[in-house]
């Protein structure tokens, strides 16, 4: 088995030195101790970088094609699973009747695509390409027409906006083990910088420094011309906020209506402020539902409004999209650029490469504590495939991020 999982040269590592693919394999390894016939996965990987995501998917291909298993997968991130699926089930929602059928059949008419899937529709390619390579392999003539054509993408804020956040040489370590390696990083107002990189990069690590949840070794970290170490939780908040991994450790109440009010209580703003802006990113969700019961899309929007109401000038986000469906990410990224245009910084780290293209205009990569790239997203997804949308993989080497950048381009040509 442990050959199977591509483990065998970890078998004597402790769980908590491995990665976080390797620690996911270890988990179907554990169930495949029973010898099951059918392996049931609930987003196997939600929590990982791109590279430990395909190494997983991998695995279970390896799987239903060496042991005959069937795996069932339940997943939103379909640019990730598409490729590797014999047949979708399509659970719209709302009433909605669920389509089943071959991946080449549903993915004809979904309204739930990956981006590989809407630039084949694009392009009028038949049949529709489901991962990258068969997309390139048709994508010659695409490139040619693009040729005259520049992306319109959203320049990086690098000296325009006013600093929110300084980095300087700073280092975070825990028990002798360096998390961060003198990091230095300015963040602006009005710009949203993707911070990106493998498991166990240090990204959670730097979003906590910023919130003064962990404290340098040495160098220094200054938010809003403070030290957030050193700073009060009422008076930092409003000057920077974090909306977790996990929404529901900023949610305790038993109402959303009892969230708002702690949460205006907490800012000392007038009753009703919290309540609007969620209202704004989520209509219509009643004020005594019970935070537990609200999708993961409204539980994060509702974590996002509570930090919101202190009105700090820099909100970061930490895998905002994990758990997310098409819907709930596409009001997100809606949230988000109105945000940044309303001059707040947004720094979030993620492995969704995919929103990293829709929403940022620079992106930040930490490798084992240290930033080995900063600038403008185009610039740095290009040039770096692991962290590359679908869209960039298919076009490079010209600097396309989107399915909506490319029709742009597209019509103003015809």
């Amino acid at each position: 088995t442990l050959d199977v999982l591509g483990l065998s040269a970890v078998r004597q590592r402790p769980l908590a030195a491995l990665s976080g693919g390797e620690q996911q394999r270890v988990a179907i390894g554990s169930v495949l101790t029973t010898h099951p016939r059918v392996l049931v996965l609930d987003e196997p990987t939600s929590a990982l970088d791109p590279q430990a995501a395909e190494e997983v998917l991998a695995t279970l291909t390896r799987l239903v094609h060496d042991l005959g298993l069937t795996v069932v997968l339940a997943e939103h991130r379909l640019e990730r699973v598409v490729q590797y699926a014999d047949r979708i089930v399509l659970v719209p929602g709302d009433g909605e009747p669920v389509v089943a059928g071959t991946t080449e059949e549903v993915m004809a008419t979904s309204p739930l695509a990956p981006p590989v899937v809407e630039l084949g529709r694009l392009a009028g390619w038949s049949p529709l390409p489901l991962s990258v390579r068969d997309a390139r392999r048709r994508a010659s003539v695409l490139r040619e027409r693009l040729v005259p054509h520049r992306p319109t993408q959203k320049a990086a804020a690098a000296t325009s906006g006013t600093p929110l956040a300084q980095l300087r040489a700073v280092v975070v370590s825990y028990r002798g083990i360096a998390a961060l390696r003198g990091v230095d990083l300015t963040l602006r107002a009005g710009e949203v910088v993707a911070l990106m990189g493998r498991n166990g990069a240090g990204k959670s690590t730097l979003l906590s420094a910023l919130v003064g949840l962990v404290t340098p070794a040495s160098g220094r970290i200054t938010v809003g011309g403070q030290v957030p170490a050193d700073t009060g939780v009422r008076t930092l908040m409003r000057s920077v906020g974090l909306v977790p991994q996990e929404p529901g450790d900023l949610l305790y109440a038993d109402s959303v209506a009892a969230e708002c009010r702690l949460a205006d209580e907490d800012a000392g703003v007038p009753s009703g402020n919290c309540r609007a802006l969620f209202e704004r990113l989520a209509p219509a969700v009643p004020d005594d539902r019970h935070p537990r019961d609200l999708s993961e899309g409204q539980r994060l929007t509702l974590a996002l409004a509570i930090v919101l109401t202190a009105r700090p000038s820099l909100i970061l986000l930490d895998e905002p999209t994990r758990g997310l469906d098409y819907g709930a990410k596409r009001r997100l990224i809606s949230a988000l650029r109105s945000l940044a245009a309303e001059g707040l910084g947004v720094f979030l780290a993620t492995h969704d490469v995919e929103l990293v293209a829709e929403v940022s205009n620079r992106v930040v990569v930490l490798g084992d504590g240290e930033i080995v790239a900063d600038g403008a997203t185009a610039d740095v997804v290009v040039a770096s495939p692991a962290f590359a949308p679908q869209v960039a993989k298919v076009l490079a080497p010209q600097r396309w991020l989107t399915v909506a950048d490319v029709a742009t381009a597209l019509e103003t040509a015809s």
